[in-house]
């Protein structure tokens, strides 16, 4: 009976030192398996107008925006600040089709990167990538001299939490929302449901807490085929949103939804012509 007791008490130590060891490594790894960042900025550039403005952090790192007009009209059409996601830059192969694409149904599009992110120096955060994102929302305002009617916030991923954190602070147009997760949290204890991820993270990026203060209109896309961010997350976060908005489901999953679906830029173009955002100008299809 002792050499049981001892044996069942060594296996005690040795599960609880284990579930420790796993606990710290994930507050230790948390910035790398949340942000996937560090990838440099890739050779890959949006077709032609383009613009790549750097310019100095007022209390941070260098900020790196890209500016990519419509190429007629770019002085009366709206403005999408795109706001992509981790494990990603904005030369990515998936982002600079969005921004060709959005700029196909006539809008000009605004996307800037995050620190720690595409060769911009810094260690990303909730704070951080926040900020920057308001950095870039200020930059169509004071420099572009940009109208809020005129500035539309898209968020894909985690950029959507980005994307709802601004859009409560600021005014804007409207907001479009692709893959979005109600919280990190929600999704991080999901994935390591034996660890109390909200004592543990400190980037919780809860857009479920800040959705209700975002008036304008909202459009969500998501995959019902999304195995990273679970459909529901985002139906949870919808729920939780004030009108006006919509819900579309879209095919493809969390990565590929917006090149695999034939549809996905004629909902977004719906979208905004039904709020007014953009004209129906532009009759070209996507």
């Amino acid at each position: 009976m002792k050499g049981f007791r001892r044996t069942l008490f060594l296996l005690i130590v040795l599960a609880l030192v284990g579930y420790g060891t796993g606990a710290v490594w994930l507050v230790a790894h948390e910035t790398a398996l949340l942000f996937a960042a560090g990838r440099p900025l890739g050779d890959l550039r949006p077709a032609a107008p383009f613009e790549a403005v750097a310019s100095p952090g007022a209390a941070g790192p260098r900020r790196l925006l890209w500016l990519m007009p419509a190429s007629a009209g770019a002085d009366t059409r709206p403005w999408i600040l795109f706001l992509h996601g981790n494990g990603a830059t904005i030369a990515s192969r998936l982002n600079i089709l969005h921004y060709e694409r959005l700029r196909a149904i006539g809008a000009n599009v605004a996307a800037p990167e995050y620190r720690g992110f595409g060769g911009v120096e810094g260690t990303p955060s909730e704070p951080g990538v926040d900020e920057d994102a308001r950095a870039a929302y200020d930059y169509l305002r004071g420099p572009l001299h940009v109208r809020p009617d005129r500035i539309v916030i898209y968020g894909w991923s985690l950029g959507s939490a980005v994307a709802v954190d601004l859009a409560s602070q600021v005014e804007e147009a409207a907001v479009i929302l692709e893959g979005a997760p109600s919280s990190v949290v929600a999704v991080g204890q999901q994935r390591y449901p034996i660890f109390p991820i909200r004592l543990l993270i400190r980037n919780p990026f809860e857009s479920i807490l800040k959705i209700g203060r975002v008036r304008s209109p909202k459009l969500f896309l998501h995959s019902p085929e999304d195995t990273i961010i679970p459909i529901g997350e985002g139906r949870r976060l919808y729920d939780a949103a004030p009108g006006p908005k919509e819900w579309v489901e879209v095919a493809g999953g969390h990565i590929y939804a917006s090149e695999k679906d034939p549809a996905f830029f004629q909902y977004v173009r719906r979208f905004l012509i039904e709020q007014r955002v953009l004209t129906m100008v532009d009759n070209r299809s996507p």
